[in-house]
């Protein structure tokens, strides 16, 4: 099978020969292991340098530590009264499609495209986190009227994207704590199911796949995840029950990981690694639907990498 066979054969359930592989390297780890052949890495440099930046919407960044993201300092709309002023940026809509293709065009690989489609962590950004969750609690409307307009702003990203020849969409946004969803599930799928579920149809209109991204145990909104058609779900799942997970919904959505990276990753050995790739195909895997995925950080040893990479080969 090609790359793009093998991974279309898991997103559909109809066994790929093998498992694919997806490695992301965050760039502290190519300063300390260097690339070993490994990754050509691509990311705007300002995300991973120690300072500070404004982003296309106005959000002030701070990064203390090289290679890691920073967090946001400076929030645009911490005080409702900008919002009479305040748009989202559609100067920059459409910038990078032609070169978009042109990359396509080079190679046989799956190509997923992230965009900057993240609802959830852009009210964040743009309101504050303890604000945006009062907001969520009392039903603000200017938090309704905010959500609206960068929904909309999201969907003109889309409506750009899928008229690129990639293979399949991507949006995240950072769901789950250690425990449990970060907002009360219902609030979750009164205010941002309905956003998902847009994205979903407009990427499936054009034939894309779906790919989503969250941290965090999302254990309670996997099923919505199902309903709504997300393809692949890169989630924590070291987190939450694997077993569970697996008898509720294997073979209805493609896990796209991960290997966990608190514990397993950067601390285990080998053979550790190999016994977690092992769990997830034995729980998860159903003719497909089943990712080998991992974050490699500067903590992650070269030899754990390794062992992810060839488990299965």
């Amino acid at each position: 099978m090609t790359h793009k066979q093998r991974v279309y054969a898991t997103l559909e359930f109809t066994k790929p020969d093998r498992l694919p592989i997806d490695l992301w390297v965050l760039p502290a780890a190519v300063r300390a292991h260097g690339d070993n052949g490994f990754v050509d890495p691509t990311y705007d440099p300002r995300m991973y340098e120690v300072g500070s930046y404004f982003d296309a919407w106005g959000c002030g960044w701070e990064n203390l530590s090289y290679g890691r993201i920073g967090e946001v300092k400076k929030h645009p709309l911490a005080d409702y009264r900008a919002l009479g002023h305040w748009r989202p940026p559609y100067q920059y809509l459409g910038l990078g499609c032609g070169e978009i293709n042109r990359t396509v065009a080079t190679h046989d690989k799956f190509t997923v495209l992230f965009n900057d489609i993240r609802p959830f962590e852009r009210m964040q950004f743009l309101r504050g986190t303890a604000e945006l969750y009062m907001d969520i609690a009392e039903e603000n409307p200017d938090f309704e009227r905010t959500l609206a307009m960068v929904h909309e702003y999201c969907m003109a990203i889309l409506e750009t994207a899928v008229k690129t020849d990639v293979d399949a969409i991507a949006f995240m946004d950072d769901w789950g704590s250690q425990r449990a969803l970060l907002i009360n599930p219902e609030a979750w799928r009164k205010y941002f199911k309905p956003l998902y579920r847009d994205y979903c149809e407009l990427a499936k209109k054009h034939g894309k796949k779906v790919y989503m991204h969250s941290d965090g145990n999302i254990e309670c909104i996997i099923g919505d995840l199902v309903e709504i058609g997300v393809d692949a779900l890169n989630s924590q799942l070291f987190v939450m029950d694997i077993e569970e997970i697996g008898r509720k919904y294997r073979g209805k959505i493609t896990f796209w990981g991960e290997l966990d990276r608190q514990a397993i990753a950067p601390k285990g050995s080998p053979d550790d690694v190999r016994a977690a790739l092992s769990h997830l195909e034995e729980d998860l895997y159903a003719r497909g639907g089943l990712y080998k995925q991992m974050e490699f950080g500067s903590d992650v040893p070269l030899a754990n990498l390794e062992a992810m990479l060839w488990y299965g080969l």
